[in-house]
């Protein structure tokens, strides 16, 4: 798979020999927050009329999201950070991951500007898979419609997404992030097709986990998590073994309050992480994030908590074929 970042990079792709859009593409475009149920069927689809036309399937995301440019702090918290969203399409099979940046020059595309510079003049496109309520451009006069309208002079085609439901509701991010919110990890599970995780570098931090006698591994989280407190994780190391353990994740109000953290200390583990990228999975919420008075008193209740998760783990084996 590739990944084409900018406009400008698009297009120089486009123009040179042997560019892999130069018979065109089929894409789609959103946010792709946590490749649930609903984006891989929608991939599903991109990748099925790409293998019909005999041509590139490409995903269009947005870095920031268009929220997080609007609303700043207050945007929603991300399921997935960049890099991880990217491993998930890669998995899904997609050929091409178009990143552009959602700036002020950005949001200045009127709804024609948007379908002439990126669709027509950069990716070629052919096919193209969007949702009816799909809105685009400054004046968010682009749509469903002006995409159908343009499309036939143009010379391309233009088809719905698929609704995907679970429980009689459709399967969206907003939804998860509600579910993981509420601690409900089972029912996210079960609309995102997959169990819910982190995965990100290991760094260092400000050590206190070895000083009350708990090391942990610190990974980087670069925007406020879509879940807060302390969890029984899986955790999948570099060389591919699997390792038992607990996680903190949120603003770890005793120590600082300021900056989200994910902190995993790994069960009978001895041994060096820095600078591994490992794969945090979330499988039972122990109880939430809070202040205590003093470190003794948070050492006290991380005691607490190892033995709450070993005792959870002994009732809740993974099945043998997700052992490693």
């Amino acid at each position: 798979m590739r990944l084409i970042r900018s406009l400008t990079n698009l297009k120089m792709l486009s123009r040179q020999e042997n560019s892999p859009l130069a018979d065109g593409c089929v894409a789609t475009i959103g946010n792709f927050d946590g490749v649930h149920l609903g984006h891989q069927t929608i991939i599903d689809q991109v990748k099925n009329k790409a293998r019909a036309l005999n041509l590139p399937s490409v995903v269009m995301i947005f870095e920031p999201q268009p929220r997080e440019f609007f609303q700043g702090l207050d945007a929603p918290p991300r399921l997935m950070g960049f890099r991880q969203k990217f491993e998930a399409l890669l998995d899904a099979g997609i050929d091409i991951v178009l990143c552009l940046r959602f700036n002020g020059t950005f949001r200045s595309y009127s709804g024609m500007g948007f379908i002439n510079d990126v669709l027509i003049d950069g990716l070629a496109v052919r096919h193209l898979v969007v949702g009816d309520d799909f809105r685009f451009g400054c004046d968010r006069a682009g749509d469903f419609a002006l995409l159908e309208k343009v499309g036939k002079t143009a010379g391309f085609s233009v088809e719905n997404t698929r609704t995907v439901t679970v429980a009689g509701e459709r399967v969206s991010s907003t939804r998860i992030r509600n579910l993981l919110l509420e601690n409900q990890l089972e029912k996210a599970e079960a609309l995102l097709g997959h169990p819910y995780g982190i995965r990100g570098r290991v760094v260092y931090g400000r050590q206190l986990g070895r000083r009350i006698g708990s090391p942990t591994a610190n990974v980087l989280l670069r925007q406020m998590p879509a879940l807060r407190g302390v969890y029984v994780v899986s955790v999948t190391l570099e060389n591919g073994t699997r390792q038992d353990g607990i996680a903190n994740i949120g603003l770890r109000p005793t120590v600082d309050g300021k900056q989200p953290a994910l902190e995993v200390h790994l069960f009978d583990f001895t041994g060096t992480l820095y600078g591994q990228r490992i794969d945090v999975v979330f499988r039972h919420g122990l109880r939430d994030e809070e202040k205590f008075e003093s470190v003794d008193a948070l050492k006290a209740q991380i005691a607490k908590d190892f033995d709450a998760a070993r005792a959870w783990l002994a009732e809740h084996p993974l099945p043998v074929k997700e052992q490693r």
